[in-house]
C-alpha cells in the first residue's frame, strides 16, 4: 500500500480536492432532500447544535446519502474492474491501481479477470495457412462464432478450417476443426503441447500457430485418406 509520505505535494492536493468535491456533493444532496437551499443554513454538517432535533434530522439524512454514494461507488468500481479485466488486466494490475495486493483484488472482484475470450481461426480450405483472432465477452459467444466460421468455411477457398477459444489465462477451453466426412465442424481435444496459447504479439505465438497448423493439416489428411 502506498504511504502518504510517498506522494508528492501535488498528488496530496489533488486527492484532497477530490475528497472535498465528493463531500460537497453529498452535503448538497442532503440539503436538497431536506428542502434546504444550498445557500441556506446550515452551511456544513457541523453548523448545528450537536444535540438538537434539527441536527439529528440533518445527520441522519447525511448518513443516508453518504451510504448511497458509497454503494454507487462500490458498484462503479466493480464495473470498472470487470471492464479492465475484459481489456486484459490481471488481478495484479487491478490491485496496483487501488493499492491492494493481488489476492485482495481477487477477493474484492471475483470473476473480473478471465472475462475475455479470444477466438483463433485457422483459414485456408485446401491448405491451412492463415490465422485470425477475435475477442469476445463470453465463452458461449466465442464458441458459437467459431462453430459458425468453421461451418461456413467449407464454402470459401480461404474459409476457416479450425477454431480454438482461449481464456484470459491463455488456456484453450474449446477447439474444433472441419470434418470432410460429415461436412460439419467436429469438436476436438488439442494435444497437451497446444493447450497453452501465447497471446497475439507475445513470444511463442507464431510458433504455437505453426504447430496448430501442422496438427490440423495432419487431421485433415487422416480424414481425406
Amino acid at each position: 500500500m502506498i504511504s502518504m509520505f510517498d506522494l508528492d505535494a501535488e498528488d496530496i492536493d489533488e486527492k484532497a480536492a477530490f475528497r472535498a468535491q465528493v463531500r460537497a456533493l453529498v452535503w448538497n444532496e442532503t440539503k436538497r432532500r431536506l428542502g434546504i437551499a444550498e445557500n441556506e443554513h446550515p452551511h456544513s454538517p457541523n453548523a448545528l447544535a450537536p444535540t438538537s432535533a434539527a441536527a439529528l434530522r440533518v445527520h441522519l439524512m447525511h448518513l443516508k446519502v453518504a451510504t448511497e454514494v458509497g454503494k454507487d461507488a462500490h458498484d462503479l468500481a466493480a464495473d470498472a474492474a470487470k471492464r479492465a479485466g475484459r481489456a486484459g488486466a490481471s488481478y495484479a494490475d487491478l490491485g496496483l491501481a487501488v493499492d491492494l495486493t493481488r489476492q485482495a483484488a481477487r477477493k474484492r472482484w471475483p470473476g473480473a479477470v478471465g472475462t475475455q475470450w479470444v477466438l483463433c481461426l485457422l483459414t485456408g480450405k485446401s491448405h491451412p495457412h492463415g490465422a485470425v483472432t477475435q475477442v469476445f465477452r463470453s465463452e458461449e459467444k466465442a464458441i458459437a462464432a467459431g462453430l459458425t466460421a468453421v461451418d461456413e468455411g467449407a464454402f470459401a477457398d480461404d474459409g476457416a478450417v479450425a477454431a480454438v477459444v482461449v481464456d484470459s489465462s491463455g488456456q484453450a477451453v474449446w477447439a474444433c476443426r472441419f470434418d470432410s466426412g460429415t461436412l460439419s465442424p467436429q469438436k476436438i481435444t488439442l494435444p497437451e503441447g497446444l493447450q497453452s496459447v501465447p497471446a497475439t504479439g507475445q513470444d511463442g505465438h507464431g510458433e504455437w500457430t505453426y504447430r496448430w497448423q501442422q496438427h490440423i493439416i495432419a487431421l485433415l489428411q487422416d480424414t481425406s485418406g
